[in-house]
């Protein structure tokens, strides 16, 4: 155990933040560099070790949480980071972008502030790449079969680098420009910075993985050629078809999808663009979806100068704090969440629904309506005089989505079968209808967290080295009928 009065002693401190002014003037990371060493130490010495660690039950990546905490606070960054690295292989993306159901499963949550694990582990990566306990792990010895992987976000890369260690020969197929999928184009600069993911790819690249940029499975190359050059194939393709807004005037011009949006200005940190072609820049900006996306919409218009920002979610304010009936310890609770954008400004509208678009004589939004919503037998509708208007020059559709993408002809080239939720379906081995071919991430089970993207990715690389040898030792923290712990 850390410190066996550590919760006692030590109250709950996170990541100080960059003042807002600040960090609205450019696209760095929002925490101050450097200032969580100096209290990690404490916070990781609040974790009780209590015996049954129900952080476990909240990540499905099963990390060894109680183990790592004891080794920062002892100040054993090595010993730390391998502890991490056994279950994790890229905690500087978890430990940035997870919304961390180990804290709401803490054990000292169930009447205190839960242990900062996130935080903690950040240090312990961060730590460990500038200490260089990161190095490529080159596989002893080659299977001499050949594996591809479609897709290049969190699953993808998981599955890659747990079948290039296994021996296996890896090539990752990313229909974009650059590696790294929604982590490289759909998480905003200032929420993880790139570098995170360059040095990842470069370590990858020295343990043999090799990657294959610009080539679309399904348009550029056949699904039934892909088959042929390889022993199996990893569909890691992610839930990339968004959820729409049928509503009359979706046609206007200045109406996006957040990922039509969102890619461009993260384009524009990558040198592509001086200005992104669709910016906020003076224009009052709607974002609809009240989620993690939504948020990363609302920081992205902040630093590109909107005029202003208002966030629409259909559904009502969440509470505070946890409901100990509704959303009882240990499960991941419904709460209501202030992000870095929220604290740079703007508008929040719950309990409202868009009912159409409003535009100029030259087809250009500039108004958009809405009303106010009750739930009637679970459904939402409209409340009778509610309607109103705001000004809206661009909006952004952050709604969700709903499974992976059927225009290129993948699924279908490949002859995939779907489950009830238009997911691809997969067997306990995460392989599908078509022997050789499995699935990973998002495309099998439906939008969901980076760190369940991570577990399967590990877990479906588990499934592909049992096919290609027969037996193999890589672990599976999960199976693809897992889920989160709800009630």
């Amino acid at each position: 155990m850390a410190d066996p009065k550590g919760f006692l002693n030590h109250g709950r401190e996170v990541a100080e933040s960059r003042p807002v002014e600040e960090r609205k003037r450019d696209w760095n990371e929002v925490y101050v560099p450097g200032s969580l060493l100096p209290i990690i130490s404490k916070q990781a010495g609040r974790c009780m070790d209590c015996g049954i660690p129900f952080c476990h039950n909240g990540c499905p990546l099963g990390n060894l949480i109680p183990e790592w905490n004891d080794y920062a606070y002892r100040g054993d960054w090595a010993a730390a980071s391998e502890r991490l690295h056994a279950t994790n292989n890229f905690p500087e993306f978890t430990g940035r972008l997870c919304p961390a159901p180990c804290e709401s499963a803490c054990v000292l949550g169930i009447n205190q502030p839960p242990v900062t694990i996130k935080n903690v582990e950040v240090s312990i990566i961060d730590k460990a790449w500038e200490s260089g306990d990161v190095a490529p792990r080159i596989p002893e010895r080659l299977s001499g079969k050949t594996v591809a992987v479609i897709g290049s976000g969190p699953a993808g890369l998981a599955a890659a680098q747990q079948l290039t260690r296994a021996g296996h020969t890896v090539a990752v197929y990313e229909r974009a420009d650059r590696v790294g999928g929604l982590l490289r184009y759909g998480i905003p600069e200032f929420k993880m910075e790139k570098r995170h993911i360059n040095r990842r790819i470069e370590q990858m690249r020295a343990e043999g993985t090799r990657f294959r940029t610009g080539v679309e499975i399904g348009r550029d190359l056949k699904a039934a050629d892909l088959k042929k050059r390889y022993d199996a194939v990893v569909i890691a393709a992610g839930s990339t078809t968004a959820r729409d807004l049928p509503v009359p005037g979706r046609e206007l011009k200045g109406v996006h999808q957040a990922m039509e949006y969102l890619p461009l200005a993260n384009k524009v940190q990558e040198g592509d663009y001086v200005v992104a072609p669709i910016s906020a820049e003076g224009k009052h900006v709607v974002v609809i979806g009240g989620g993690d996306t939504g948020a990363d919409c609302v920081g992205t218009a902040h630093r590109q100068g909107a005029a202003s920002v208002t966030q629409l979610e259909i559904m009502a304010r969440p509470n505070d704090e946890r409901h100990p009936v509704d959303q009882p310890w240990p499960t991941f609770p419904i709460l209501y969440k202030v992000t870095s954008a929220h604290e740079e400004g703007g508008e929040r509208i719950y309990s409202a629904s868009t009912t159409h678009f409003e535009g100029d004589e030259d087809g250009n939004v500039q108004w958009l309506h809405l009303a106010e919503v009750e739930f009637v037998d679970g459904r939402p509708a409209p409340k009778p005089g509610s309607e109103r208007r705001i000004p809206a020059q661009l909006v952004t559709l952050a709604m969700g989505f709903t499974g992976t993408d059927r225009e290129n002809g993948l699924v279908d080239q490949f002859g995939l079968e779907l489950d009830e939720r238009g997911n691809i379906a997969r067997d306990a081995d995460f392989q599908t209808n078509v022997p050789g071919v499995f699935v990973a991430g998002d495309a099998g089970r439906g939008q969901s967290l980076i760190v369940w993207a991570i577990a399967e990715g590990r877990s479906a690389a588990r499934g592909v080295d049992r096919h290609l040898v027969g037996a193999g030792d890589l672990p599976a923290p999960i199976r693809p009928t897992d889920r989160s712990l709800t009630v």
